[in-house]
Order: C-alpha cells, then sequence, then structure tokens
C-alpha cells in the first residue's frame, strides 16, 4: 500500500514529501544521510506509487495509515522531518502517536490555513476541475522559487515539473480539500518534548516568514533556520547548506 525508498542502517529517519511531490525528491538527501541513518522515504497515499485512499481522505486518515506502515516495520522513536504538506502529515503523527525521536517541519506550519490560505485553496480546485492537473502545475511550481533564480535553478524546477504532472487529478483536489480542512497543530508541537527542527525561506510565500518565527518561539523549536533569498523549496535552491542542517540536527537528535 505504501511505497518507499529504504536506505542505510541504524536510526530510522523518515522524509516526507510535500503537495505534487513524490519521494523521488529526497534522492539527494537519501544518498548522503543513508551513511549514518536509515533513511525511509515514502510516497503519501495518491502520490508516486501509493495506493489511492478511495474513501474521502483527510490528513488523520494519512496520518493513520503512515503509523500503520510504521508499526509494520517496527520503527521505533523515528526522527520525521517533512516538506509543506509532509509537514502537516507528521503532525499529525506525533498527535497520534508522540514518542518520536525527533520532528522537523521543513518550509512547513503548524497553523491551520488562514482565510486567504483557504480562498486560494478553492481557486486551485475550480481551476484544476476547469484545466486539469498539468496547467495547474505549470503555473504552480515554478511560483515556489524566487522569481530571480528561476532561470538559475530551471533545471531542478524541470525535473519537479515532471514528477508534479504525474499527480493525479483525485489525489490533487483530495489533498487541497484535506489541507484546507486541517486543524491548528500547534498545541500538539507545542507539547512534543522531543527535539524540533524547523527551516523557513525568508522569500517564502506559502509559509511566510514571520509565521515560522512567531511558531518557533511559541513552541521553543530548539533547531530554528532561517534561508535568506529562499523560497519554499530549499532542498534545491540551498541544498548543500539545507543538507548541512538536516545532517547537523540528527547528529544532535542521536547523540542526545
Amino acid at each position: 500500500m505504501i511505497a518507499y525508498n529504504d536506505n542505510g542502517y541504524g536510526q530510522a529517519v523518515i522524509l516526507l514529501h510535500g503537495f505534487c511531490e513524490t519521494k523521488e525528491m529526497w534522492r539527494a538527501f537519501e544518498k548522503e544521510l543513508s551513511t549514518h541513518y536509515r533513511v525511509l522515504s515514502p510516497d503519501l497515499p495518491g502520490f508516486g506509487e501509493s495506493r489511492w485512499l478511495e474513501d474521502d481522505l483527510s490528513l488523520p486518515e494519512v496520518a493513520r495509515l503512515l503509523t500503520d506502515w510504521m508499526e509494520e516495520l517496527s520503527l521505533k522513536t523515528p526522527i520525521i522531518i517533512g516538506h509543506s504538506l509532509g509537514g502537516y502529515v507528521a503532525l499529525e503523527i506525533a498527535r497520534l502517536s508522540p514518542d518520536l525521536g525527533g520532528i522537523g517541519l521543513f518550509h512547513s506550519t503548524a497553523y491551520p490555513d488562514d482565510e486567504e490560505k483557504r480562498g486560494v485553496r478553492d481557486r486551485t480546485i475550480v481551476f484544476v476541475q476547469k484545466h486539469g492537473v498539468t496547467k495547474f502545475v505549470d503555473s504552480f511550481v515554478p511560483q515556489l522559487f524566487p522569481e530571480e533564480r528561476r532561470e538559475e535553478l530551471s533545471e531542478k524546477i524541470s525535473a519537479l515539473l515532471e514528477i508534479a504532472r504525474t499527480t493525479p487529478q483525485e489525489t490533487l483536489l483530495a489533498y487541497t480539500k484535506a489541507m484546507k480542512k486541517r486543524e491548528s497543530s500547534i498545541e500538539v508541537l507545542k507539547a512534543l518534548t522531543c527535539p524540533k527542527l524547523m527551516i523557513a525561506g525568508t522569500l517564502d510565500t506559502s509559509v511566510k516568514i514571520d509565521d515560522a518565527r512567531k511558531q518557533a518561539e511559541v513552541c521553543k523549536i530548539d533547531h530554528f533556520h532561517e534561508l535568506s533569498d529562499t523560497g519554499h523549496m530549499g532542498m534545491f535552491e540551498r541544498d548543500a547548506e539545507t543538507l548541512a542542517i538536516v545532517s547537523d540536527f540528527l547528529a544532535a537528535v542521536t547523540k542526545s
């Protein structure tokens, strides 16, 4: 049911991809991190090679399926790092099973959608129903990167576009609705006693830097990193820097 990459040995580290992405986005991180850890990168249900959910989809249901998958693999106190949507799912997993080794929000947030964002979700649903997935992602994906760096990062953007275009329309619509309906996870994040990582981009239009700073303070994020001149895709915009941040976080967690 859950397709995943599994590399390396030792402490389990789970990398969760974001919206209109798949496990393949983590290849570079898997290669480096798996020299020290067991790195697992699943396709969220409906994306990539993972089975589509036949019933109405919700982020708590996605988290339940992943928690079942973790139990099947006997993953004890894993460290979970999620990009964007993957961070929302990580927080839902923490709500169900707070005994984590650590949690990381990579351009993600514990806040629910505000009124402006819910309006964007509604417009996305209408647009995709009318024009389809390809036309949507061809506009959506480049906007995740700062405009002034899109030409420089064109090859990476093209690769991500190829992945995004494989997203089934029913998956895209269902997750858009699920993200719009998600509840606040601030209290969940605040209550977690495990080490917490947050990586935020100063030019991220999806997760605004002021919101990231606020919740880092409120939720006592002990590893908070701002990426200057960076949008929503730091693992591609600042690949060496973000890999170093994640590596340092994992080293700190496993030594504690």
